[in-house]
């Protein structure tokens, strides 16, 4: 009975002077190209990753020019709470008298 392969494999083509260099590194690393490829992809990943975040950093600083940080946003917060809680003492006194 045939055990299912845990990797795929892939043609790739390469014009010949990229190939030698791909060849190159293999030898001087002791790595196969497979290796190689599979290192490149990885390092491909995290690159693109990096720069999705960079992006939406990007968006985040445009959506807060004054560059307010999480305890200033929270500080906001309980401020604008404890102005309300003393807005609504004082509509309930009026009402109470």
């Amino acid at each position: 009975m045939e055990t299912p392969r845990d990797s795929r494999v892939f043609t790739v083509s390469l014009p010949e002077d990229l190939a030698q260099q791909v060849e190159k590194v293999a030898e001087e690393e002791s790595r196969t190209i497979s290796e190689l490829f599979r290192q490149a992809f990885r390092v491909y990943r995290i690159q693109r990753a990096q720069e999705s975040l960079a992006g939406f950093r990007s968006a985040a600083e445009a959506y807060n020019p004054e560059h307010y940080t999480q305890d200033d946003i929270e500080r906001f917060v309980d401020e604008t709470r404890a102005e309300i809680a003393l807005e609504r003492k004082a509509q309930a006194e009026k009402v109470a008298v």
